[in-house]
């Protein structure tokens, strides 16, 4: 595979950079620094809270840019942007919905923290991984002081089987996504990875035909299709393998760094 037109390398986070300990390797680091020597630019895209990848990916954030809560928020030239928000009436209404299922945990994604209305030791111990910030409050619906870039629910066994069949009928409004085994995102329905990355394209004059994309679950299936060279984890979602034009290995298997180090390399 010829990889010597790339310019733009733009990769997911959890199940596809990230171990699954929620690590980025030595080796990525250290790419990286080969990378930006190529003048190829690197886009981390996540549905995770803007503030946990800036986190995960502290050492190098001056040179990167950042897709988070699965396109409502970019970081790019160090200058963060909202780009589309959920209203308070839409807000209320998916909360609403969220409540009627069982064992579900809704996460009230603002720009400056997260909210949630459950303290259960063990829901907050699993959040606590994938936002840096966020507030216990008495009820979400009545949050009002922030930006909403969208709401993800968990649910500890299962959120394409418990969750999203209860929530679906919201997407003749708004967007429901499965973003992981374990967790449904409700957004505005034009907010997707997609609609954050063409915008990133357009700002950096790189084509599809420049753009490498690494994803592994529903919410990357817009971004992959805006690059030719778009690869599935091993470890990805069916409709994920489906779509993607490649495939590289699992996210343990550092199947991310395997596709960097032929790039550095060709």
């Amino acid at each position: 595979m010829n990889f010597s037109n790339i310019k733009l390398i733009v990769s997911d986070m959890d199940g596809t950079l990230l171990n699954d300990n929620h690590e980025v390797s030595n080796r990525f680091f250290n790419q990286f620094e080969r990378l930006k020597q190529q003048n190829i630019h690197f886009i981390a895209a996540s549905g995770r809270q803007m503030q946990s990848i800036q986190t995960k990916l502290h050492p190098i954030l001056k040179d990167i840019s950042i897709i988070a809560e699965n396109g409502s928020i970019i970081t790019h030239q160090n200058k963060t942007e909202v780009l589309l928000e959920l209203t308070q009436n839409d807000m209320v209404k998916a909360i609403r919905s969220l409540r009627q299922v069982d064992n579900c945990y809704p996460v009230l994604c603002g720009k400056t923290t997260a909210y949630v209305e459950n303290d259960e030791p063990e829901f907050i111990s699993k959040i606590s991984e994938y936002y840096t910030e966020f507030t216990i409050v008495d009820d979400l619906s009545a949050v009002s002081q922030d930006a909403f870039l969208k709401i993800a629910a968990y649910h500890f066994e299962s959120s394409e089987k418990y969750i999203y069949p209860k929530v679906e009928h919201l997407n003749d409004h708004l967007q429901v996504v499965v973003s992981g085994a374990n967790w449904v995102d409700i957004s505005h329905p034009e907010a997707n990875k997609g609609y954050a990355l063409k915008r990133l394209q357009e700002n950096l004059g790189v084509t599809k035909a420049q753009t490498l994309v690494f994803g592994d679950y529903n919410n990357d299936l817009d971004m992959l299709k805006l690059a030719d060279y778009s690869f599935a984890m091993g470890n990805a979602h069916p409709k994920v393998k489906a779509t993607a034009n490649y495939m590289t290995k699992t996210n343990t298997e550092q199947g991310v760094e395997h596709i960097l180090e032929q790039i550095i390399s060709s």
